[in-house]
């Protein structure tokens, strides 16, 4: 499919045509700078990230959601953030089996995506692959991560709501203070709280968060779920209300700021890491192992314009 033929068919909300382009941003595809660039113009989709260790039910909750979404007649784009393998470079865990329920839904386009080749890796892959939904008209994008790690806080750079999902029982409140989870969420969902401990547990991240005060102005707020039963009414509520928020004068766009500023970054920050990469000879690498030439000289001299 030839470059201009591709933006045309997102922009008329073909599924294939909107799964290609997103492998060409995994890939980063020669194509896709030029691709991206000619995409059409379309309102901002409201981004949120669902973070939080295995077992707490990401899936269902993303799942729960999308058929909340469906319900007010939002077309919903999911991205199912998955580790890369070094070895195939593919998504490991594939398309969530509990996603399959809306598959056969034209207002739902659900993707696992891995950064394969992306020169910025998911801190850049992450808002292209929100920028070609937006352009084939998708109004929420809901990104899911599969753990905890580097890819929540590129996923807290990308989304106007990060949730983060715990569960009772599991000591994910004090394991996510620990972790420092806590503090990219905009929301904390306690799920399967038709589970002994859930109130409990919503208690203590509410006196942790309260210790930590306001973020830009945003109380972090806490919630609870039960996911497996449909049962996210109040999470609804809360994103609402961060929506809200966000559209109070000028909050949106400095998230859009924020959010193209770390893109430019993680771009510009990778292809300076492969030209280095490029730059990095069998004699460097032999003088610093056997002590002729010290790590920092090394470096210094593989910086272009050095």
């Amino acid at each position: 499919m030839e470059t201009d033929e591709i933006v045309a068919r997102v922009a008329a909300r073909e599924a294939r045509a909107v799964a290609r382009l997103i492998s060409w941003v995994e890939d980063g595809a020669p194509e896709l700078p030029e691709a991206l660039a000619a995409l059409p113009p379309r309102s901002p989709a409201y981004v949120v990230g669902l973070t939080g260790s295995p077992g707490v039910g990401k899936s269902t909750v993303t799942s729960a959601l999308v058929g909340a979404y469906r319900a007010r007649g939002r077309r919903v784009g999911v991205l199912a953030i998955d580790p890369s393998s070094p070895f195939t470079g593919g998504a490991l865990l594939g398309d969530r089996i509990r996603m399959q329920e809306h598959a056969t839904d034209p207002d739902v386009f659900i993707r696992s995506m891995a950064s394969r080749g992306h020169l910025g890796g998911m801190a850049a892959a992450t808002p292209q692959a929100v920028r070609v939904l937006e352009a084939a008209g998708f109004e929420v994008v809901l990104i899911e991560t599969v753990g905890v790690g580097q890819s929540e806080v590129d996923v807290a750079a990308t989304a106007d709501a990060t949730v983060v999902l715990l569960a009772p029982g599991m000591g994910d409140g004090v394991q996510a203070a620990k972790a420092g989870i806590l503090e990219v969420a905009d929301i904390v969902c306690v799920n399967k709280a038709d589970r002994e401990g859930a109130e409990a547990t919503a208690r203590d991240v509410r006196q942790m968060l309260r210790l930590g005060g306001p973020v830009d102005g945003w109380a972090p707020l806490v919630v609870t779920s039960v996911a497996a039963r449909g049962e996210v009414a109040d999470l609804m509520a809360a994103l609402d209300q961060r929506r809200a928020w966000l559209d109070e004068g000028e909050r949106g766009w400095q998230r859009r700021r924020a959010r193209a500023a770390a893109e430019v970054l993680a771009l510009a920050v990778g292809r300076s890491r492969s030209q280095i990469a490029e730059r990095l000879s069998p004699e460097i690498v032999d003088a610093v192992a056997d002590g002729r030439l010290s790590s920092f000289a090394a470096a210094e001299g593989l910086i272009p314009g050095q």
